[in-house]
């Protein structure tokens, strides 16, 4: 455990001194900012959302318009950019044989690095969850919000709503960061790691569009990140909600588990 600790701290300090992550943390930041105060002066509306019409009513609406927007292609981009680049900048740079033989075990890497992956995710996430609920209830306000069903809610029970929905979306997004990892360690190149994951995110997403079979459909792992409208509904629905959290854990074990597997065989002797 303490090697994987100070790998995990190794790790961290690696990302504390990368530009492209510094960069990504502003934008989520303060994008949202940006966005709600356009759409305040705009008389139309991305009613093509199912809270895109509400922009303007209450700030509530906003977190969960960036939800559906995310699902698309965002949230897969935004983890790929660090989970799809740990192990194979690695190669890359032929710096594994140099770390292994430092007496640091392979597995101590490779959960050190999953876990500054995993980490980064969440810390992004949280970041981009907090911005936008903030600027959509001060730019607009912190009305009531409509559930899916019709029904008002109440402004504070609305933040709960927007919290535990985001907290929902939070497990696939680990989901497509171990993707994103398992593919790093596959392709060993930091390009496939990074835009790969977006790619097969926005296949899987278009298979959902063009109507599929459910079976398919609800074993995607781009399915689960629509799991809130669960939250949403009134009476709420667990279907969806149960269905998404297995189909996320189950990717992040498969992908995982293969991960470690050619992780801990690769042949480091070249370099």
């Amino acid at each position: 455990m303490r090697a994987v600790s100070a790998s995990f701290a190794a790790e961290l300090m690696k990302l504390r001194f990368q530009l492209r992550v510094w960069i990504i943390l502003l934008i989520c930041a303060i994008a949202p900012w940006f966005f709600m105060i356009l759409i305040k002066g705009q008389d139309r509306l991305p009613t093509d959302s199912p809270y895109g019409r509400y922009l303007k009513t209450t700030g509530y609406a906003a977190p969960l318009m960036t939800l559906g927007f995310m699902a698309l292609w965002g949230f897969p981009l935004l983890t790929s950019f660090v989970s799809g680049d740990l192990f194979s900048s690695e190669d890359q740079q032929g710096t594994i044989k140099t770390i292994v033989t430092r007496s640091v075990s392979r597995r101590a890497i490779f959960w050190g690095k999953v876990g500054v992956s995993l980490a980064w995710s969440t810390a992004v996430l949280v970041l981009l969850a907090i911005s936008t609920t903030l600027a959509g209830v001060v730019v607009i306000g912190s009305n009531p919000l409509v559930s899916l069903g019709g029904t008002e809610i109440a402004p504070g029970r609305a933040l709960a709503l927007v919290a535990a929905s985001w907290g929902v979306s939070l497990i696939p997004f680990l989901g497509f960061a171990c993707l994103a990892l398992m593919i790093s360690v596959l392709s060993r190149n930091s390009v496939i790691g990074v835009m790969l994951p977006v790619v097969i995110g926005f296949l899987m997403q278009f298979y959902a569009f063009l109507n599929g079979k459910d079976l398919i459909r609800h074993s995607l792992l781009t399915t689960p990140f629509h799991a809130w409208h669960g939250l949403l509904d009134d009476p709420i629905s667990y279907s969806a909600l149960t269905r998404g959290l297995v189909v996320s854990l189950a990717y992040i074990a498969i992908t995982l588990a293969i991960a470690y597997r050619t992780f801990m065989r690769r042949d480091i002797t070249g370099g």
